[in-house]
């Protein structure tokens, strides 16, 4: 098989060989891919490219089964650079990715969000937290795991703003009780990530405090490395 100019990202890489380097990408049109990128770690070699992280690329490759190998690469968008918090939170959404992504399983509308945040999260005047919630939850969307978040799912009545819930992951938000130990999180932020029009401490503070409930679920036992780094960065 010979794919010629497709668009991508670069998720993860690491040594391969003498010179060489396995790239994990994020493709629009054929989701998430292993290359071999020959040369990739010798300094003036173009396919550095391939393995440079937070920048959308024109990829080509060939082979068959579940490793291909590079052969030609370019760049589409220049993503402008990322320090600090910014830095973080993309590595984090890049483990995301890494571990709730199956190989060759394209998801177009996840493409886009994903190019979405890392353009946002480039921009100094963006607000990280937002930027981050709102990818969180387009990913459970777009990877089948929408959430439940205008209505309650034991009554169907609607969420109101100053009612506080609990959610129930697979199922969606049920009024809270005392004896409940699942976070807790007001009808308000429920709406404003329905919405995605996020504002203010306590809605950030709930929104990142339910997305982390949420996704450790499917996460399973696996802890984000990421997720120390961006915990002190933030």
């Amino acid at each position: 098989m010979r794919v010629a100019t497709q668009t991508g990202f670069v998720l993860h890489s690491r040594p391969y060989k003498d010179s060489s380097a396995l790239a994990e990408l994020f493709t629009l049109e054929f989701g998430r891919i292993s290359l071999v990128v020959r040369g990739a770690r010798r300094k003036k070699s173009r396919s550095r490219l391939a393995i440079t992280p937070f920048q959308e690329l024109l990829l080509s490759w060939t082979g068959r089964g579940e490793l291909y190998t590079l052969t030609d690469v370019e760049q589409k968008t220049l993503v402008p650079a990322m320090t600090g918090k910014r830095l973080a939170s993309a590595f984090y959404i890049n483990e995301l990715l890494m571990r709730l992504l199956h190989r060759n399983d394209p998801h177009s509308g996840l493409y886009t969000a994903y190019r979405t945040a890392l353009l946002e999260l480039a921009d100094r005047d963006c607000n990280i937290q937002s930027s981050l919630r709102l990818f969180e939850k387009r990913m459970l969307d777009e990877l089948g795991y929408g959430l439940v978040l205008d209505y309650t799912v034991d009554t169907g009545g609607p969420v109101v703003d100053n009612h506080r819930y609990t959610y129930h992951v697979e199922h969606g938000p049920v009024r809270a009780s005392i004896e409940d130990k699942m976070p807790v999180v007001h009808g308000s932020t429920l709406l404003a990530l329905h919405s995605e029009k996020l504002d203010g401490e306590q809605c950030m503070k709930e929104a990142r405090n339910l997305m982390r409930y949420v996704l450790q679920h499917y996460l399973g036992t696996y802890e984000l490395k990421s997720r120390a780094l961006l915990d002190n960065a933030l």
